[in-house]
């Protein structure tokens, strides 16, 4: 068979499969709100066929740079289970089995030296770098099933960005895992750069049933959640659920000043960002230093919008990081800065919207 043929072949299959699953019906009497997720995440699922019983070990991320100006920048497209509320799992698409994927820090001025190694056995998959200047039919083109591409690119605007798989339905591939932030680091740094005793990246994304591209089209999501993803090692760092920064919050002390890099990837929903508590000294919209702003108490990121938020923490207690379209509150969207007198955790229960 020759390679012309068997591209055909796969991407067919890909389509096929990209149509989603049925999805079993609640039935019974009328339940609570919360009775109802709970019935909602027993409810079985049929996963495609080339991925049961399937579910990739993670692969680091790997970055390099060789180059004052140049960095090297290595993902996988995968398949892993993901634990999106307790007891309920998702067969995610991935990158690098993490949904969101990992966040990758860059300079502004770098150039990108990108590869996608595709573990998937059935799906092309692909990269969309909102951070980058490129031809998008050459630079973000499908990777076939195990196989590997390499596209390059500069990054020329700081900010905070958000990236996805671009292989159509883009919809599928982006609700189904594959979606991540990439932050620019500016020349310069921002304004406020010495004043910073903490900081975090903060990922808001959306659940919606397994592989349903009708429910990702016409739906709501059943989960809207938030990650946080590290800068460097060591730093906490989780998928997207509903649970992983309540039950172990981040914290703080009294009288840091926290800076979040904040993105939503949607892939539908604008998320009001807002953190109880306190009130936003300095906003970067899109993380661009430019786009610099004061005394804000909730930026508002469409879907793919990114920022850079800093304010100041002045006394002990749990701040409720979330989005104040509480309906996504309701659905999980809601992580927990603790902050103590000696910035570590002391042991006391934490409380939550």
């Amino acid at each position: 068979m020759n390679k012309g043929v068997k591209i055909l072949l796969t991407s067919a299959l890909g389509i096929g499969l990209l149509t989603g699953c049925n999805q079993q019906a609640d039935s019974g009497k009328v339940k609570e709100p919360e009775q109802k997720v709970l019935a909602a995440e027993k409810s079985e699922v049929e996963v495609i066929k080339p991925h049961q019983g399937l579910n990739q070990e993670p692969t680091p991320l790997k970055i390099e740079r060789v180059g004052p100006k140049e960095v090297n920048v290595e993902m996988t497209s995968q398949i892993t289970d993901i634990e999106i509320a307790k007891g309920n799992m998702y067969k995610a698409w991935t990158f690098n089995g993490e949904a969101p994927g990992p966040v990758v820090v860059v300079n502004e001025g770098d150039t990108i030296n990108f590869t996608l190694k595709n573990m998937d056995p059935a799906i092309p998959h692909s990269m969309d770098f909102h951070a980058v200047h490129a031809s998008p039919s050459k630079d973000f083109t499908n990777v076939e099933p195990n196989e590997t591409g390499t596209f390059s690119y500069p990054a020329n605007n700081p900010g905070v960005f958000m990236y996805h798989c671009g292989t159509a339905p883009v919809l599928s591939h982006i609700a189904n895992g594959m979606h991540g932030t990439i932050i620019v680091k500016p020349k310069a740094g921002y304004p406020t750069d010495g004043d910073i005793d903490k900081e975090f990246v903060i990922v808001q994304n959306e659940w919606y049933k397994y592989n349903d591209l009708e429910d990702f089209t016409n739906g709501v999501p059943s989960h809207v959640v938030m990650s946080t993803k590290a800068l460097k090692e060591g730093d906490r760092n989780t998928n997207g659920d509903t649970f992983s920064l309540k039950d172990e919050p981040l914290l703080a002390k009294v009288g840091d000043k926290v800076r979040i890099y904040v993105n939503n990837v949607g892939p539908n929903e604008v998320s009001s960002f807002h953190v109880v508590g306190t009130v936003f000294d300095d906003v970067y919209l899109d993380g661009n230093p430019y786009n610099h702003m004061k005394g804000l108490q909730t930026v508002m990121l469409p879907a793919s919008g990114g920022a850079v938020v800093e304010f100041t923490v002045t006394r002990e207690g749990s701040y409720s990081i979330l989005t104040h379209q509480f309906n996504h509150v309701q659905k999980g969207a809601v992580a927990i800065l603790k902050v103590t007198a000696t910035g570590e955790d002391d042991g006391k229960a934490t409380m939550s919207h």
